[in-house]
């Protein structure tokens, strides 16, 4: 994706043309005259990308749209649920909330109110739940079926309709016979004439009314395209309204003849039943054809499903393509119903995340436009299509499409359109754009940041701060800063701007550029650890536009720098873990890992690093890696019981646990069940159970690393029970083996034992000792007066902004000073760039302080967007609700 996106340049070492990673590594080695560090040359090395324009839906006040969103829910009827449902997920897509935007998804599949929306639905929940395939099996073993977004039985689904009775009150004149016979070539059929009438009004018109055939008790339909065969099944279902176990060919014979005689019911039956014939997806493609000819929407939609299924591997075949692309609108309703906009958005969304560029990817976003009604919808499909069309360097219809979605309401295709002056050579031009955009409407961190890309000097960077002052989370203000100080002859200082974004986001393009930084003051070491970091998240990443593989570089590096034998590495990640530095110990556990050391360990543990590091699909693939190279089955079972866990599947995790144990008693077999327990325990009992594990963890062998965390895992359960001085000593003991983490638990037991000092003093010890420190500074405030409180979290907002406590904090300070504008205007601060429940509670309960029943209202909305069952939430909405007049 990243390739794709941001950026333009080609991928292929081959065609590098005067670049060769060994001479550059040499000239960044030193290996060249002082003289030749020129910024010149600084600039070659260190060239930062504009940032994309993304093909994401954002609009400019997220809380007003999600709050309307929910607003319309309330009111809205069933078939409307999953569309509104799905715009609640592209606003969830556009904040960059991938959790929040796979529940949006589960509720739309939940609510679906048709076969097509259940299939589409299921389908872009598989689609993005791919790489955790292994969980089904791993069910499987516990007898455990998972059948979450599988294949539905589409004929079952499907509403059965009520048809007419034809010629029920038609008498037959005594001179006719009762029974037809239809010649078909050399064979006859005799069938009850009053039956076959009844099967639709031409067959009736024909063999009671004023045509020749109702006088005569044999009739020739050797022309009409059906076998003596199909014949049969015909009187057969005209008698009993079934069809038997028939095959295929003479099923499709009967659906055409269904249709040429506008037999509906008998249509239905063998669209019904030609619905179970489709197992692959070469059925899938030749049946679609026939239900598209034939108006069969059963086997249409169960068609759709198998190829859905195959996704995205089926979007490279071009038979499966040509399905979707040159379906005219009436083959889209009878493949699709209503739903051909969603179907249309997942095809869409799955060619751009393989290429954007293609002109599969254009024709699909063109079909998507097409079906659009709604200004949202309107908005994604037209600002989608016009990144599209920038990617692939077609200026013309990009500024066209962005024009569209800006007057739709999409203010953010405005950065499209700035762009686009600016490659037309009308810079001045972009930055007025951006400018009005700027003073007409609330500035948002993106507006600035667009606008410093058409300017220079102060005044860009006086618009990069601002966008960092709006927006911390954006990441190319602070590469841009760190270039310009490396520029300047300044390598500490960009140093310190890239890790000011570093220590709370893990962005592949920032660790890039540190790398490059490191490379400039000649340490190959940090270098090395930042190349390990980047290949753990990313394998195939390629560094310096795309032109070399980082796998690459990090060879080249490892040469340099100072090889570790197994022990020196795991004194090395004791070292690493004990003072929080999770980047460096990713970097030593890589190192291991390309040795022949327990890979199930150490993948392991590499996914409990990337869990704290906040990369939950990194974290995912390392675990099934731990699976996979499991060096005995009670290992395994461990875990598959991570892999349970980490999926919601808590009873089934326990299960694997206790199979563990049943084989031998380990440490991480007892440590994932207490953990399982602990953190699923409704019973007051669990924590005596909870102890009784952990303290069998600790009798049995581990390193270290594992006990502390166990020491401390003991030491919390203490506390919750009230046995403090066990707590103190548990905790004690860990932070003997250096575990540095215990200081946290230490110093909670000192300020419930009314030792607030200590428990200052504590948290100081914590501050000290961690590479990453913005959660300690968070946890001492509370033992601290107001003013030092004050100072931590201001200092926690410089780390890590996305920490949501200190706003609230602050925020709730100004509301007790009487300084409500103040204390809402904290809150909105952090709203604007984090959608979080809490902010949006407690600003609802503001609103509601100052009596502005509106904005409660809308803050309650939203914020039952995040969480539709947080019962506070929803007390605070029915209460704000009773005072709206």
């Amino acid at each position: 994706m990243r390739s794709s996106i941001l950026s333009e340049a080609p991928c292929d070492e081959q065609h590098i043309h005067g670049f060769n990673p060994q001479s550059w590594l040499q000239v960044e080695r030193g290996k060249l005259p002082k003289s030749s560090y020129s910024p010149s040359s600084i600039e070659s090395l260190i060239k930062i990308a504009e940032p994309p324009v993304v093909p994401l839906y954002k609009p400019l006040n997220y809380v007003e749209v999600l709050s309307r969103i929910h607003e319309e829910l309330e009111q809205c009827t069933a078939i409307e649920r999953p569309g509104l449902y799905l715009i609640q997920s592209q606003v969830f897509r556009g904040l960059g909330e991938p959790k929040l935007r796979q529940r949006s998804l589960h509720s739309a599949w939940r609510y679906a109110g048709t076969v097509h929306e259940k299939v589409i639905f299921g389908a872009w929940l598989r689609y993005e739940k791919r790489g955790e395939e292994i969980i089904a099996d791993v069910l499987a073993s516990c007898r455990k079926c998972c059948r979450e977004f599988g294949p539905i039985d589409v004929a079952s689904e499907m509403p059965v309709r009520n048809f007419e009775i034809v010629g029920s009150d038609v008498d037959l004149s005594s001179h006719i016979s009762s029974m037809v016979t239809f010649q078909i070539r050399d064979g006859r059929v005799t069938c009850d004439r009053c039956k076959i009438a009844a099967l639709s009004i031409p067959f009736c018109s024909m063999l009671n009314g004023p045509f020749t055939e109702s006088q005569l008790e044999l009739v020739d339909l050797s022309e009409n395209g059906i076998s003596l065969e199909a014949m049969r099944a015909v009187s057969e279902f005209s008698c009993t309204h079934r069809l038997g176990d028939l095959p295929l060919e003479i099923l499709l014979e009967m659906l055409v003849f269904a249709s040429t005689f506008c037999c509906d019911k008998l249509k239905d039956a063998c669209d019904r039943k030609l619905a179970s014939f489709v197992s692959s997806r070469h059925d899938a493609v030749e049946l679609m054809a026939l239900a598209f000819e034939e108006n069969a929407p059963v086997l249409a939609a169960s068609c759709l499903q198998m190829l859905l299924q195959d996704l995205p591997h089926c979007l490279t075949d071009e038979l499966v393509l040509n399905i979707f692309l040159s379906a005219t609108e009436q083959q889209q309703l009878i493949m699709a119903g209503h739903a051909s906009f969603l179907l249309y958005c997942l095809l869409s969304e799955v060619t751009m995340n393989i290429d954007p560029r293609t002109e599969t990817t254009v024709l699909l976003s063109e079909k998507l436009i097409q079906l659009a009604v709604t200004p949202s919808q309107k908005q994604i499909a037209f600002h989608q299509l016009g990144c599209i069309r920038l990617l692939r360097k077609e200026y013309d219809e990009a500024e066209h499409l962005f024009e569209v979605a800006f007057s739709a309401g999409h203010v953010y295709s405005m950065a499209g359109l700035a762009r686009i002056s600016a490659i037309k050579g009308k810079k001045v031009l972009a930055y007025e754009k951006l400018s009005s955009v700027i003073s007409s409407r609330v500035p948002l961190g993106w507006m600035h940041l667009e606008r410093s890309l058409y300017s220079e000097g102060d005044r860009k960077l006086a618009d990069l701060d601002k966008a960092t002052e709006l927006d911390p989370t954006l990441t190319y203000p602070y590469m841009y800063r760190a270039t310009s100080l490396m520029r300047k002859k300044e390598p500490r200082l960009a140093l310190d701007e890239i890790n000011r974004l570093l220590g709370f986001k893990l962005a592949l393009e920032c660790l890039e550029l540190r790398i490059c930084l490191y490379l400039a003051l000649e340490d190959y070491k940090s270098a090395l650890c930042d190349i390990h970091a980047i290949l753990t998240l990313s394998r195939e990443y390629r560094m310096l536009e795309g032109r070399v593989a980082a796998s690459k570089i990090g060879t080249l590096l490892g040469a340099h720098v100072e090889q570790w034998n197994t022990a020196e590495c795991w004194l090395q990640l004791y070292e690493r873990w004990s003072s929080v530095d999770d980047i460096g110990s990713l970097s030593v556990i890589y190192k291991m890992l390309e040795s022949d050391a327990a890979k199930g360990v150490l993948h392991f543990r590499q996914s409990l690093l990337l869990l704290r590091l906040n990369c939950p699909e990194a974290a995912m693939r390392s675990l099934q890696l731990a699976r996979l190279h499991a060096a005995t089955e009670h290992e395994r079972l461990v875990y598959e019981g991570w892999l349970l866990y980490d999926t919601g599947h808590c009873e089934e995790a326990l299960q694997k646990a206790e199979e563990s144990i049943s084989i031998q008693r380990s440490f991480e077999a007892f440590f994932l069940k207490a953990y399982v327990l602990a953190d699923s325990g409704v019973d007051p009992s669990y924590s005596a159970n909870v102890i009784s594990l952990l303290e069998d963890a600790l009798k049995c062998p581990s390193d270290r690393l594992r006990k502390g965390q166990a020491l401390n895992n003991l030491g919390g359960v203490y506390v919750d029970c009230g046995k403090l001085d066990s707590a103190a000593d548990c905790y004690t003991s860990a932070l003997k083996i250096r575990h540095t983490r215990a200081h946290q638990g230490l110093a909670r037991v000192h300020f419930l034992q009314n030792n607030r000092d200590a428990a200052y003093d504590e948290m100081t010890k914590l501050i000290e000792k961690a590479k990453n420190n913005a959660s300690a500074y968070e946890k001492r405030s509370e033992y601290c007066e107001r003013e030092q409180t004050m100072s931590d979290l201001e200092k926690v907002t410089q780390l890590d902004p996305l920490r949501v406590y200190p706003y609230r904090y602050r925020a709730a300070v100004l509301m007790d000073g009487h300084k409500e504008e103040e204390a809402i205007a904290e809150l909105t601060r952090a709203i604007s760039f984090k959608a979080d429940l809490n902010l949006l509670h407690l600003r609802a309960a503001f609103h509601e302080h100052t009596g502005d029943v509106p904005s409660a209202l809308r803050d309650c909305r939203a914020a039952l967007c995040l969480d539709p069952n947080h019962q506070e939430m929803l007390e605070l909405q029915k209460r704000v609700n009773s005072q709206e007049p």
